[in-house]
């Protein structure tokens, strides 16, 4: 098992591989979702950064300042709002519900900080001070139908019996306190991730015991098997080395015994990767060695969620419904963690302001492209794959994060936290999609199975 111990800790800049040349860039240069100027700070550009390593807590990631935005979508910026959509096969044929906007409704939240006692306080934004509560009075309006609250009662009851596991990093445990809360005003959960592991913060395991639902959450923050490799030890920029055919046997070794499985990735792709393959390195991203390939963190990326995939296809004993989270955004402006920069709006973005492209926007790309093979595979296997695209939604959200009103896990103090989600905010729409989405087929295609392994 890869256990990390100081997770809070963060990195670091990475370099992209520029295919015919030898010249190199900062990731921030490379990787950037382009947002409107404050209307209190004139035409000041400013960029949106994600997908730099998560480690539990704030991550570094470095502000850019960019050219203007065209006006004509490029055509890998059109595939975001066509072909996704309309290339998967949608759950409910009357409505794309990732496709809308914020719209204002002063009763949105489901639950308090108060309400709630399982929040973290890494993302207990009220709890730890936030001044204002209007990130709180926005609710998710589709294009074409309206999207039904979230009900925690019959959730449990679609549940009763099974179980459900997120496999990623932080900010896929970030969607699990979500529902956590969201269910807690119905039945409140057991904690029992010390029947399960030496390890209780990075894997966690609730139990529900009058539905008999249990709740899990694998720390696989590249969903394959990884550890150090850089000679001259662990830093905020050191090597990983990821072994791209093997997924990580944490979650691997168990998720037969799931019947719904989110995996989600993306944070982590950004710091220096040693590539492996059939038990030989095969290449590196930005890691300056001599006489190995070069190859761009989207070769890794792929693979990781190749390998991912297939393992749950591999799998004979796997009979569940599997999800892909799509990429979560993050929101600096006016600086990077370190020097300034925050994530300080009190509003949604209309639709439209905020638009993803560039490295962020390959990111999203590829995982659905696997998505989509490892759907089609999926069916000759009798397995249902279903895509929860959170990430329209959450580019527009760049009042929902804690800024400096989260504190670090494992340390008594706070930073500029604009990857993660405040508890309640934005991040329970995560949770309004996942039950649409598996609700109209839940009953029929997992009818009969319970989670098979001893609580």
């Amino acid at each position: 098992m890869n256990v990390y111990m100081d997770l809070d800790e963060g990195l670091f800049s990475c370099t992209t591989h520029l295919p015919h040349s030898t010249m190199k860039f900062p990731v921030s240069e490379l990787h950037s979702v382009k947002i409107p100027p404050q209307r209190t700070t004139g035409t000041k550009r400013i960029v949106m950064l994600a997908s730099t390593p998560v480690l539990l807590a704030v991550i570094p990631l470095y502000l850019f300042v960019t050219s203007p935005r065209l006006n004509v979508l490029s055509s890998r910026e059109l595939d975001i709002s066509t072909s996704v959509s309309k290339g998967i096969e949608r759950v409910d044929e009357r409505c794309d519900v990732f496709r809308g906007k914020w719209v204002r409704s002063p009763n949105a939240a489901y639950y308090t900080n108060v309400t709630c006692p399982l929040i973290v306080d890494q993302h207990n934004c009220l709890k730890l001070g936030r001044p204002d509560a209007e990130f709180l009075k926005w609710r998710w309006k589709p294009d074409e139908c309206d999207l039904p609250r979230f009900d925690g009662g019959r959730f449990l009851e679609v549940a009763r019996g099974r179980s459900l596991a997120f496999v990623g990093d932080s900010v896929g445990r970030n969607q699990m306190q979500s529902l956590l809360c969201l269910l807690a005003n119905v039945e409140f959960p057991e904690e029992i991730s010390y029947k399960h592991s030496l390890d209780t913060t990075n894997f966690k395991w609730w139990y529900f015991s009058d539905h008999k639902f249990t709740l899990a959450a694998f720390w696989a923050p590249f969903l394959v098997k990884s550890r150090d490799a850089d000679p001259n030890g662990r830093s905020f920029n050191s090597i990983m080395s990821l072994y791209l055919d093997e997924p990580e046997p944490s979650w691997a070794s168990e998720i037969a015994n799931f019947d719904f499985v989110i995996i989600s990735a993306g944070q982590w792709f950004f710091r220096p990767l040693m590539f492996h393959e059939k038990g030989e390195v095969v290449g590196c991203c930005s890691c300056e060695l001599n006489n190995i390939t070069d190859l761009t963190r989207f070769y890794g990326y792929r693979m990781a969620f190749r390998t991912a995939f297939r393992e749950l296809l591999s799998q004979k004993a796997y009979k569940g419904m599997t999800f892909l989270r799509t990429f979560s955004p993050a929101h600096f402006e006016n600086g990077t963690w370190n020097t300034g920069g925050s994530c300080a709006r009190m509003r949604p973005f209309a639709s439209g302001e905020a638009k993803l492209e560039g490295d962020d926007l390959e990111f999203y790309l590829t995982q659905v492209e696997e998505f989509r093979a490892a759907q089609r595979e999926g069916i000759k296997r009798g397995l249902t794959f279903r895509l929860l695209d959170t990430t329209e939604a959450m580019i527009q959200r760049p009042d929902g994060h804690p800024d400096r009103f989260g504190r670090l896990s494992l340390r008594n103090t706070t930073m500029a936290d604009c990857v993660h989600w405040c508890v309640p905010g934005p991040i329970d729409l995560w949770n309004e999609f996942l039950f649409h989405v598996m609700r109209p087929e839940s009953r029929e295609s997992l009818q009969g199975q319970t989670w098979k392994s001893g609580r």
